[in-house]
């Protein structure tokens, strides 16, 4: 079954590029477009759809509440965020929002194409390099839980204690197979740990692990643990 992809960006030119690589792909279709998020609301109603290429800065209602919009919503399509620049405030918005990850709208075409199919398999696609410098960047503008930062919300408290050091190993921007250097374990391993902690914290994927890492406190930006 090919993957099925919207299109929702201001300008008619991206829409037109990114619709011409994605109908050269024989697991992939365009299954509709919007030029701002309350079209892509609208449009979502009435079309099933597997992953949305949200652009950001758009009329109306911009990219990062259509992401908070559509990913409340139950079996909401997974969100890609494109924008123009790297490390851009919108995208870190649009990942707390819900999106599973974030690229530039310059990305070359096999590396849109393989994000896609990640997103739509259920990985993020912000690499942990990528995840770290954006959030050591933002993390700052993070809103102030009023807590000791070295405490863990309730939800982490349910972790196991070899699940609480992948998180902060995740939080720290290592991949699967980093984590399962640093400790000594097989890559599978490492995946069910992580595949655990999403469980018990009810979050999307590690780009989110990350997010919650710093809002608790659990990491402080420049990658340190507590």
């Amino acid at each position: 079954m090919s993957i099925r992809v919207m299109l929702v960006d201001d300008q008619v030119l991206l829409r037109t590029g990114f619709r011409m690589v994605l109908a050269a792909q024989p697991d992939m279709e365009v299954v509709a477009e919007a030029g701002d998020g309350v079209e892509a609301l609208e449009v979502l109603r009435s079309t099933a759809v597997d992953v949305v290429l949200m652009d950001v800065r758009m009329p109306k209602l911009d990219g990062v509440e259509a992401t908070r919009r559509i990913c409340s919503q139950p079996d909401a399509p997974k969100v890609l965020i494109l924008t123009t620049f790297d490390l851009d405030e919108y995208a870190f918005s649009g990942l707390k929002a819900g999106a599973s990850g974030f690229m530039l709208k310059d990305v070359p075409p096999g590396e849109l194409l393989g994000a896609i199919r990640s997103v739509h398999s259920g990985d993020a696609v912000v690499a942990p390099s990528t995840t770290r410098r954006l959030l050591d960047r933002f993390s700052p503008m993070l809103p102030s839980s009023g807590k000791d930062p070295r405490a863990a919300d309730s939800g982490i408290d349910r972790l196991t204690d070899r699940e609480r050091e992948v998180m902060l190993l995740v939080a720290q921007g290592l991949s699967n197979g980093e984590i399962a250097a640093r400790l000594v374990l097989s890559e599978a391993t490492v995946k069910t740990h992580v595949g655990r902690i999403l469980t018990k914290l009810e979050l999307r994927d590690r780009v989110q692990v990350v997010v919650l890492a710093y809002e608790t406190g659990l990491v402080r930006a420049g990658g340190g643990a507590f």
